[in-house]
């Protein structure tokens, strides 16, 4: 049953970010080709959306927090170890701390590469200005 939350967290997490990128797509090929005056903005483009892909499955994978449904958990009454069942609750829960982590992820990636995008965007407008004077 672990296996297939893993799988099942995996994949999920793969078709949340493919399809926010799907969503920015447009937005981060426009910015970019503003930016970069030269067709390298492609790659740079190609590059950004598979960074969102990793950083929105890393980010929707949390292993860590998933440990605890193969590692004994201890208890001090009777040192009694206990391994947390993976009931249907716990995957609705599992499902959709995913979602929420992915989105989560890719949202601190937008806002962070949206900003470092606006300052160079205002660096090339100013020296656009400060040429055409």
């Amino acid at each position: 049953m672990f296996y297939y939350l893993i799988i099942c967290t995996f994949l999920l997490a793969l078709l949340v970010s493919f399809t926010v990128m799907k969503i920015f797509s447009n937005s981060i090929n426009a910015i970019l080709a503003r930016i970069i005056h030269d067709p390298i903005h492609e790659a740079w483009a190609k590059y950004t959306k598979f960074a969102g892909m990793v950083v929105g499955t890393s980010s929707g994978i949390r292993i860590y927090d998933m440990e605890k449904y193969i590692t004994p958990l201890t208890y001090t009454e009777n040192d009694k170890k206990i391994v947390i069942e993976l009931t249907q609750e716990r995957w609705v829960l599992e499902i959709y701390r995913t979602i929420i982590e992915t989105l989560q992820g890719l949202a601190w990636m937008m806002l962070v590469f949206f900003m470092v995008a606006l300052i160079a965007y205002v660096i090339v407008r100013w020296s656009e200005i400060k040429y055409q004077n």
